[in-house]
Order: structure tokens, then sequence, then C-alpha cells
């Protein structure tokens, strides 16, 4: 892995992580795929190695990205699945030609053609979504609380409660500025509201 770029936030969700590799989208934004070689290195933590990546597959990888997110978004808010989002995200998995394989071990890979592997990743990539988007799997799509983030997670917790992309950066940030709130509150006792 290539250092000086952003940590990818990865999740067990490959649709959402995904998305997830532009954060911050409310507030300062982070990408965390800003060059070619980063989305091959994402593509081989997620388990769909490729060798390399050209620029207009970045693109490529960028449109899909945002057309999960919009699609999860509007889940997420029970809104219509946006058109031109459910277009990008089906033409992209028709595209893919990746093939599922058993592992010795009883487990499921993803064998990438040789021809367009990082079309191929593309197409699985976007065949999860069309999995989570069509309510395939036991969890719910939700927004993370956190205002500037606003990522769209699947939540698979038994409450179906979970309220933060990633407890380890927005969950954390969010409560360290209620506690930052709170004995900044302690200090002043007694302060109240100015009057006239």
């Amino acid at each position: 892995m290539r250092s000086g770029f952003p940590d990818f936030r990865l999740g067990t969700v490959l649709a959402t992580s995904f998305t997830g590799t532009l954060s911050e989208r409310f507030g300062d934004p982070v990408e965390r795929i800003p060059v070619p070689h980063r989305l091959a290195d994402w593509l081989t933590v997620s388990g769909l190695a490729v060798d390399s990546c050209t620029p207009a597959q970045l693109d490529l990888a960028r449109a899909l990205r945002e057309a999960i997110h919009d699609a999860a978004t509007a889940a997420a808010l029970g809104d219509p699945l946006p058109a031109p989002a459910v277009r990008a995200i089906n033409d992209r998995s028709a595209r893919g030609g990746a093939v599922a394989v058993l592992t010795p071990g009883g487990g499921r890979r993803w064998r990438l053609g040789a021809t367009s592997p990082v079309e191929d990743a593309l197409g699985v990539i976007a065949e999860d979504a069309i999995g989570v988007l069509a309510g395939e799997r036991d969890g719910r799509l939700a927004l993370c609380a956190a205002p500037t983030c606003r990522a769209a997670f699947f939540d698979t917790s038994r409450s179906r409660t979970r309220r933060w992309c990633d407890m380890n950066t927005c969950g954390n940030r969010q409560k360290k500025a209620r506690f930052t709130a709170a004995r900044r509150g302690d200090r002043h006792p007694g302060a109240g509201p100015v009057t006239g």
C-alpha cells in the first residue's frame, strides 16, 4: 500500500464501503482515490485485486461511486431511486465479466477477467449495490448522523439503530464534540443568556 494518502474506510459491505472513498461530502471532502493507482489499492484490499488502473477507469469508478451514493441516499430516506443512478449501476453491472468461484476453504471470491479486470471489479461492486438496494440482505441503509459526512452505510446491528458510518471517525468526533460542549457548560455554571 502506498503512503501519503488518506486511509481507506473499509466496512463489511462492498458497495457502501466503496462510496466511502469520498468522505466528508458536506464539509471538506476527502477523496481517498485521487489517482488511478489508489483505486487499484482499494480494489486490492477489497478482494478485487488488479495490477493497474487508468485515468479513464478511475473516472468510471467515481461515476459508479456517485451513482451508488445517490441511490443509497434515496433508499435510506425512503425516496424513489434516481433513474440516472439506477441506469449507471445497471450498466456497470452488465458490463462486468467477473465470475464467482468457490475457494478450497468453502468461501466465495471473485475471478476477474484478464482483459478488463478493473471493469470486472466495478461490475462486482455494482452487483453488490443492486443486492443492497433491492433489499436482498438483512439490514437497512442509513445515513451517517455526522452533519459533515452523511455517508450512506448498511446497518446490520441487531437494533438497526446505528448512527455513524464509522464509530472510529464520525462517531468519536461527534462524541468528542458533545463532551467538549458539556465541559464548556460546566466551566461557566449559572451563565445564562445576556439580556439587554
